[in-house]
């Protein structure tokens, strides 16, 4: 036979093999079906091979935006909050596993006491001292049906679910510092034809302004010179204003001040894009980690079913501990000074006024709340690569037009001049067409941007590369 120190000590030991062997309660997760279709529009219906998403670096090719990227990975504050906040989820993880496991604690103490006369049957006072020592183990939930390995799993799923929202946030700050710079290049290129236009047009106010002194030409045409002036003039002014706003927006993206100078941004418009394959739409699952944090969300919700499922069962818990004890300090470590306790205690709930119902039936809701999320998540991923592809194939289209039309006006702007100066044809036809002409420009450098930024948001809703890549410290689902 055993003596009760033995068996306690079996006990510590057999107890957690007990509760490894506790299976959650939880209903079986399945992945919700797509509610998206099989493929994307016939426009891309030839891309259905999907390559391996690119390394950042390697599709945006710009060493001035390569530097911005980086930079802005490293301090912007958004993407350092999202960080902190998966420490914070991991710690709320860590604290949250330890109690599947025992406490155990040293603890040492001494009791002194006295006794009236009157209470003691010697009739003398008396003074009295114990000293104990030894380890106790605190009241420790032995998890037979599984509830503190939910909400242990829930924990593990929200932690997961927070670091694939900072790879969401670091993909997403990737593509708004390129979108962001393409758009300051947009600027600089049109502010440089705005000035190329305004010089110009500054040169013909001054010949016409000589016309009119030698009475060569009317006061009229001066002044529709003068109009064409302003107008381009106004457009300058407004192009330098969008142009700081931009840059300040960057600088707010990237995290510290930025030095670029007008003009600088304009190689990034001549940038090329390596081609894209987006695949099947079920690829959307694995790949963006927006879609991710969602589904780890959901799952953390299914685990917290089992949780609620369980509170219903008994609950037994221990609670002792094993030391020596004595009198005397002297003896505490004597033989026969040996002393323990063994408490269990078990629990079940009976009346709850409704309780443990309504938490299951809060904890099923907020598992259908995040199944919806999850959904939607996944329609949105899917309306982000279509509208992307749409975009990038209409945006072609509408550039090989733009081109055109820049080339025609143009064209235009060159006979109109030259009729007028041979007298077929009114001054008016010349300011019409010069007008027509900024304009067609202007335009041209809009949708090339735009062009370049459709390839920009066709990498982000594809789920980005290497940059978006899971911390090391959590388990991989289903580890």
């Amino acid at each position: 036979m055993c003596d009760p120190a033995s068996r306690i000590r079996i006990a510590l030991v057999a107890l957690p093999l007990l509760l490894a062997a506790c299976q959650s309660m939880a209903p079986d997760y399945q992945r919700p079906a797509a509610p998206v279709a099989t493929h994307y529009s016939s426009s891309a219906a030839s891309e259905v091979d999907a390559a391996e998403p690119l390394p950042w670096r390697d599709y945006f090719t710009d060493p001035r935006l390569q530097a911005l990227i980086a930079q802005a990975l490293a301090n912007n504050r958004d993407l350092r909050v999202a960080a902190l906040r998966v420490e914070e989820a991991r710690a709320l993880y860590g604290i949250q596993r330890a109690d599947l496991f025992p406490t155990i604690g040293a603890q040492a103490g001494v009791d002194r006491s006295r006794t009236p006369a009157d209470l003691n049957l010697t009739g003398k006072p008396l003074v009295g001292s114990a000293y104990q020592a030894g380890l106790g183990l605190s009241t420790w939930e032995i998890d037979l049906w599984g509830r503190l390995r939910s909400l242990d799993d829930a924990a593990l799923e929200n932690a997961r679910a927070s670091e694939a929202t900072r790879r969401a946030a670091a993909l997403s700050l990737v593509g708004q510092v390129a979108d962001a710079y393409l758009e300051l290049a947009e600027l600089d290129e049109r502010l440089a034809i705005a000035r190329e236009t305004i010089a110009s047009r500054q040169e013909s106010f001054r010949i016409f302004s000589r016309r009119v002194e030698v009475g060569a030409t009317s006061r009229l045409n001066l002044t529709q010179i003068e109009t064409l002036l302003t107008q381009a003039q106004a457009l300058g002014a407004q192009l330098e204003q969008q142009r700081e706003q931009r840059l300040n927006a960057l600088s707010l993206l990237v995290g510290s001040p930025l030095d670029l100078p007008v003009g600088q941004a304009r190689t990034a418009l001549d940038m090329a894009f390596a081609p894209l394959q987006p695949g099947l739409p079920s690829l959307l699952l694995v790949r963006r980690p927006d879609v991710a944090a969602a589904e780890h969300r959901l799952i953390a919700a299914n685990a917290n079913i089992g949780a609620a499922r369980a509170a219903f069962f008994p609950s037994i818990s221990l609670t002792g501990n094993l030391g020596s004890a004595s009198a005397e300090l002297s003896g505490l470590f004597r033989d026969g000074s040996h002393a323990w306790s063994f408490s269990p205690s078990i629990s079940l709930p009976i009346f709850t006024g409704g309780r443990l119902r309504n938490n299951l039936d809060l904890a099923e809701v907020r598992r259908d709340i995040a199944e919806a999320s999850y959904e939607k998540s996944v329609q949105a991923a899917f309306r982000d690569v279509a509208d992307a592809l749409s975009a990038r194939q209409r945006l072609a289209e509408q550039l090989a037009i733009a081109q055109t039309a820049v080339r025609v006006q143009g064209e235009r702007a060159r006979l109109s001049a030259l009729r007028y100066d041979n007298g077929a044809a009114p001054f008016l036809d010349v300011l019409d067409a010069q007008r027509d002409l900024l304009s067609a420009q202007q335009q041209l450098v809009q949708i090339r941007r735009a062009l370049l930024s459709s390839s920009v948001a066709l990498y982000a809703a594809l789920g980005g590369d290497a940059v978006t890549a899971a911390s090391p410290f959590l388990p991989r689902s289903g580890s």
